[in-house]
Order: structure tokens, then sequence, then C-alpha cells
């Protein structure tokens, strides 16, 4: 369970990072499951529905940037998204009632690996009200070399960014004076995992190491938010979504700033493809901090009950 310095830091800044959370043996069962997916890769030519290709992929230097919905894929991802640990700490930040509203496995392979432009999640996917999260679920170690997460401390308690473009959702923050100044990495080893607010500027830069980057993302929501424009298409599929807690036909609703992401993305599909219609990218990795300096980056054997 996270301490109270811990719950505070994470309402003050947006963001956590935690070591230890999953054993040995989950990661590396995580790790199978997941090469036998890029072998799989190697027969498919074009994004799927369940493959999101890297540029350059090809049968022999196979290079995937994303597994779509991958607790729907296997097992062992889907015993991720409800792992009781996860939950716990997930608990104590958006309530006992917990719900998911998505999950995906992003890779970025050893020397490639798309950057992920500055953006808030809350742009996608704005709800009644902001308690909710991502849980990045580090398959290999992050580091700033192979493009861990970058976070803007605080930036969740502002105001929403533009992430517009020519009328059209951009999926990432188009405002030209937007410099992602500030940003801090989190980086954890293999087994930790890092937290960030649905309204956290964040992103990632490519991969310069000659190590891969695989995190494996789930998304949680507390029960009574309620999508704003994403409608359930039905009462028993949008509650199918429930991991803990029992449905509510009483939406909880806040006062938070909100942007509508229409008209929709020019160029539909994940984030990358929506993020192509970009005439240049904010993603550098210069004036990020370390994590010594302010990011919360803390043990699981010595900091989480």
């Amino acid at each position: 369970m996270l301490t109270q310095e811990q719950i505070d830091f994470y309402r003050t800044n947006g963001y956590l990072g935690l070591e230890g959370i999953l054993s040995h043996q989950e990661v590396e069962d995580l790790r199978r499951v997941t090469d036998a997916f890029v072998e799989r890769s190697r027969q498919v030519t074009k994004t799927d529905d369940v493959f999101d290709l890297e540029p350059g992929h090809t049968p022999e230097s196979p290079r995937l940037r994303r597994l779509i919905n991958p607790s729907q894929q296997h097992d062992v991802y889907a015993r991720g998204l409800r792992h009781d640990r996860i939950l716990d700490i997930t608990a104590q930040l958006i309530g006992p009632g917990i719900r998911t509203n998505g999950d995906k496995l992003n890779m970025k392979s050893a020397e490639v690996g798309s950057p992920v432009e500055w953006h808030q999640d809350w742009a996608f996917y704005p709800q009644t009200n902001d308690d909710l999260l991502a849980v990045g679920v580090a398959i290999d170690d992050m580091t700033r070399e192979n493009g861990c997460l970058l976070v803007i401390p605080g930036s969740h308690q502002g105001r929403i960014y533009d992430h517009h473009l020519n009328g059209a959702f951009a999926g990432a923050v188009t405002e030209p004076d937007f410099t992602g100044e500030g940003a801090v990495p989190i980086e954890v080893k293999a087994g930790g995992i890092s937290i960030h607010h649905v309204r956290t500027l964040h992103g990632s830069a490519p991969n310069t190491s000659g190590k891969p980057r695989r995190l494996l993302l789930y998304m949680y929501c507390a029960v009574d938010a309620w999508p704003l424009v994403q409608s359930a298409t039905s009462w028993e599929e949008f509650n199918s979504k429930i991991l803990r807690g029992e449905p509510t036909r009483e939406p909880r609703l806040v006062d938070v700033p909100v942007r509508i992401p229409l008209p929709p993305a020019e160029r539909p599909g994940s984030i990358y493809e929506i993020q192509t219609v970009l005439e240049s990218s904010k993603m550098t990795p210069g004036d990020v901090g370390t994590a010594s300096e302010i990011s919360s980056v803390l043990s699981g054997e010595d900091k989480v009950a």
C-alpha cells in the first residue's frame, strides 16, 4: 500500500514511480508472452486490430510499436489488469470503485521507437470527474536512454491544452509556445510501475539505447466517472469494465476544465497515427530533470507495504 507521503506527492505532482510491484516470475511471464506476439507480428504487413506496426517493420526485422487491447489478447495481460497490488494502490488514489477504460502495450525497439508527443489523456476521453489515472507496468528497465515516460510535475492541476490542428483533433499539444520545460523522467526497473493522473502532461522520446523499452499501460477510472463523449454500447457492456465496486446510475460531477476531442482526428487509429498530422516534434529530452531531484521513484520493498 502507499504511504501518506506518496499519496500527498501524487496529489501535488500528478505522478508516482514505484519499484518492486510485480514479482520476478510475473515479469518473466510478461516478457515471454510479449516476445511471442512480436514473433507473430512477422506475418503482419500492416497495422490491424491487434498489431500496431512501427514504420520500417519487416518479417526479417519485426518492429511492433503497440499491442492493442492486450488484456483481450492473452490471460497474462488480463491478470495484470486485475493485479491485486495494482488495484489496491489505485484504490488509494481514485477510490474503492474502479472501472477500466482501456489498456495497451507500447513498445520501443532498441535504437528505434516512435516518440509519443506531449499530451494529456484527458484530452482524449474527458469524463464527469477526473478521478482517472494510468498505471504503466515496466516490462523492461525504464531509462531516459530507452525512452521512459516523461511528465511535467503539477500540470494536472492546470488547464487543458489545445490538442487540435487545423480544426481537427491531433492527439498532442499544438500550442506554438509549449516547450515541455520542467519535465522529469519516471525511471523504474522492470517490475516497477509508473502512475500518472489523467490530466498530467506526459510523453516519451525515441529509444536511443541498445535495449528495448516495453511499457504495459492500464487505464483506470472511478466507477462514478462517466464519459462525456464515448457512449457505451449497452448497460451490460459498460458495467463489464468494473473491476471493483458496484454499478451506479449517478455520475459524480466535478468542476474540471474540459476540451472535447471533436471534430475527430484526420487520421484515426492509435495515438501514433493521430499524431502524424503534426508539423514538427516537441518531444525532445532537453530540460529534463533527474529522478533524484523531483521524481518519486520509491522502493517497493521499503516503501510499499
